[in-house]
Formats: structure tokens, C-alpha cells, sequence
């Protein structure tokens, strides 16, 4: 270990590389171009996964949303083309059933997922036409409102059929004076002839989410008192428990409901169904994929560049051969001529590194900076995990060393009287 602490060892080093730059410099591009892949791109998969949790945040990312459609296959008497319907009644039958399920929002709409024509609306004069829907307290929970105004609908708005409306930002600015920041709380709007209280206003992120800020929420039971429906629910979202199966909620939910309706176990048609927790799993099982990737190529790179720099220290030994010789003959151990070309080699490996790993970590600020603001585009904070940057370095350190013994081999084998012989 001696050899770090002299200086003359450190001389060496860097006579040995100022003397050959253009071969140290092409050398050293191929570690610091693996390490710039590995930084960057393991960087840029982060930032991926980052917008997606940025997209979905608010978002009960373990839901299932499903609705009634037409059986497909005649069962029990029944013939194939029946109408299926949700009730109320079905939250708690599912819930006692199904143990998995965490909790259930049911909801009515207009002009949204139904296919329905909106509601028309109007305040002071000016009129338009939204969609509406009803909706329970929990729904917030699966769908979190950025609220800019107010609050969301509560427990003592359903249980009292409270005329209330939670309305989305375009409609505040279509009905109220927006530029002068006018505060709706309390003021009232027209729905089917009915007046309504702004209780909040909510805001939709660009690009994300399953809703828009041309909605209208209402209590659950108001929408009922309003259309007449009744128990008939237009559509379930349904949330399972942190650590269960969706794909497996999905299919007992489905198979329970047909269950009571006299449906066939085989009919695929009777109830329809959209698995957000299927689809996330399969997007960070995605990212995950693409991190993966990025470490094996970058490693691989980097494993190139190393085997580069072996084959270059191999000429570089050959061309000393007899300055080799001359310390050989004064006396320089065997180990100690060993020990230089190893050093020579983790120091152009480590070098090549930590270039790259700057270069890679300058590139994601660019990335950050340049798509900051722009929620329609999932990436956000590119970082790397810098264990892992460690680790790589590590092994690129201990790939220099082993790689690196093949020319410190070599020139430990060169006698000293065929070294002075050599021109």
C-alpha cells in the first residue's frame, strides 16, 4: 500500500498518461460513456416513475370501477339480451362477502361514463351544459378533488338531500367573474331548474386523471330524489384492501353479482368492468423492466470500456518494456512493477467513471429543468439512487483491478537483461 503514499508514483502515472493522450482519452471514453448510460438512463426511468406517481397521485391506484350491461348467454329461464342493474343493496352484500374489499363509492352520472347527454345549467344569465354526477363522501377518497375553493361533500349532505354542489373550475369561470377571483361559496346555480349551493370548487391536473373540471358533483341521495332512480346505481368504484389480489376482487365481485341475478358464471358481458389496479401494476412492472435494462447495459458498457482499457495498458507495457527492464535491474520488486500497472489502470477507470457520472448527472438537471411545469408529460425529479452509482463504481474499481492484472502480468514476466536488450 506504500506505493499510493509516493509521490514518484504518482509521476509516473501522469508522464505515462500526458505522453499518450489521444490513446488515454479514446480509452477512457468507452468506461465514462457506460457510466453516462448508466446514470442517465437509470436517472430517466426514475423520473418516468416519478411523473406516473405524479399522474396517479390523489388516486386509489387498487380500484376497480364497474357497471351493468346485457347478459350474453340465456341461464336459468332467462334469455340472453337482459338489462343488469347495480343497487345499493349490493354494498353491503359485497363487502360481507368479500373480505378483501376496503370500500365501495357508488355513483350516477350525466354526460360522463354513462354515454347520457349532460345537464343543462345556468347562473345569471349565462348558461351552459356539464355533466353531472352523484356521489358519496368516499368517492373523494378514490378520486382526490384539488379543491381551490370550499370543500367536498359530506356525510350530513347525503343523509339530508342537501341541494349542495361541489362545480368544477370551468364552470367557475363560465358562471362566476374568475379574473377578479371572485369567491362562489354560498352563491347559488340553477341545475334542472333547481338551486344549488356552491360548496367548492375543485381543479383537474392537465393530462392526468379520470375526470375533468366540466363537472358538477352533487349528493348521491339528491341525484336520486332528482332523476328518480330509486337504488339503481350507475357504477361501482371498488377498492381493495393495500395487500390483496385486484385481479382476484374483480372476479369475485362479478361472480357475487351474478350470483344473484341468475347469470352464468361463463357470461363475460353481464357486468363491465375498467381494473386500475391491473393497469398500474403492469406500468411499474414496466418501469421497473426499463430500470433493470439500464443497469444491465450500462454495466455491460462499462464492462467494454474496461476490457479497453486492459488491451491499451498491454501496448503501453510493451512500449516500456525497457524502462521495465531498467527499474528491474535497479532493484524494483516484481510486486512493486505489478502494483503500478494496476494502478495505472484503476486510475483510468476511475477517472473515465466519475466523468461520466457527472456528465450523466448534468444531462438529468437539463431534463429536470427543461420539463418542470408540464404535468401533461409523466416525468418529474430525474435522480439515481446513489448506493447504486457506489455500487457501479465499485465494481468497475474491482473490474479495473482483475482486468488490469493481464498487462501487470505481463510486464512482471519481462526479464531484465532481454528488456535492456530490447530497441
Amino acid at each position: 500500500m506504500n506505493i499510493l503514499f509516493k509521490k514518484d508514483t504518482w509521476q509516473e502515472i501522469y508522464y505515462s498518461l500526458r505522453n499518450n493522450k489521444l490513446r488515454t482519452f479514446l480509452t477512457m471514453i468507452g468506461v465514462g460513456w457506460g457510466m453516462f448510460l448508466y446514470v442517465s438512463l437509470l436517472g430517466a426511468a426514475k423520473g418516468m416513475e416519478n411523473g406516473f406517481d405524479k399522474l396517479f397521485s390523489g388516486f386509489a391506484t387498487n380500484s376497480i370501477f364497474l357497471w351493468a350491461q346485457n347478459t350474453s348467454i340465456p341461464y336459468e329461464g332467462f334469455p340472453k339480451g337482459r338489462q343488469m342493474h347495480l343497487h345499493l343493496s349490493d354494498i353491503d352484500m359485497l363487502k360481507r362477502k368479500i373480505s378483501e374489499i376496503d370500500y365501495i363509492s357508488p355513483q350516477n352520472s350525466r354526460g360522463s361514463f354513462t354515454g347520457t347527454p349532460g345537464e343543462s345549467m345556468s347562473r345569471n344569465g349565462k348558461s351552459g351544459t356539464y355533466a353531472l354526477t352523484g356521489d358519496y363522501p368516499v368517492g373523494n377518497k378514490i378520486s382526490e378533488k384539488k379543491l381551490i375553493f370550499g370543500r367536498y361533500i359530506n356525510d350530513a349532505d347525503v343523509s339530508g338531500n342537501k341541494n349542495v354542489a361541489v362545480i368544477g373550475e370551468e364552470i367557475y369561470k363560465n358562471f362566476f367573474d374568475s379574473k377578479k377571483n371572485e369567491n362562489p361559496l354560498g352563491k347559488s346555480i340553477n341545475i334542472k331548474g333547481i338551486f344549488f349551493n356552491v360548496i367548492g370548487v375543485f381543479r383537474v391536473k392537465k393530462g392526468g386523471g379520470f375526470e375533468n373540471d366540466q363537472t358538477v358533483f352533487i349528493p348521491l341521495s339528491t341525484y336520486t330524489k332528482m332523476y328518480n332512480a330509486g337504488d339503481q346505481i350507475d357504477m361501482f368504484a371498488i377498492v381493495s384492501k393495500p395487500n390483496a389480489n385486484v385481479n382476484s376482487v374483480e372476479e369475485n365481485v362479478k361472480l357475487e353479482l351474478k350470483t344473484k341475478n341468475k347469470v352464468s358464471p361463463d357470461d363475460t358481458n353481464a357486468f363491465g368492468s375498467f381494473n386500475l389496479g391491473k393497469e398500474f401494476k403492469k406500468l411499474t412492472g414496466f418501469l421497473t423492466g426499463m430500470q433493470l435494462l439500464t443497469i444491465i447495459v450500462g454495466t455491460l458498457t462499462i464492462l467494454a470500456g474496461v476490457i479497453a482499457i486492459s488491451n491499451i495498458l498491454l501496448i503501453t507495457v510493451k512500449e516500456r518494456t525497457k524502462e521495465i527492464g531498467i527499474r528491474r535491474a535497479l532493484g524494483a520488486k516484481p510486486s512493486e512493477v505489478r502494483n503500478q500497472i494496476l494502478l495505472e489502470s484503476v486510475v483510468i477507470t476511475l477517472s473515465s467513471g466519475l466523468l461520466g457520472f457527472m456528465f450523466g448527472i448534468f444531462v438529468l438537471m437539463i431534463l429536470n429543468i427543461a420539463t418542470q411545469g408540464q404535468d401533461s408529460f409523466p416525468f418529474y425529479n430525474p435522480t439515481v439512487n446513489y448506493g447504486n452509482v457506489f455500487a457501479a463504481m465499485a465494481v468497475m474499481v474491482i473490474l479495473g483491478l482483475i482486468i488490469g492484472m493481464i498487462p501487470a502480468q505481463r510486464a512482471v514476466k519481462i526479464r531484465p537483461i532481454e528488456a535492456l536488450r530490447t530497441e
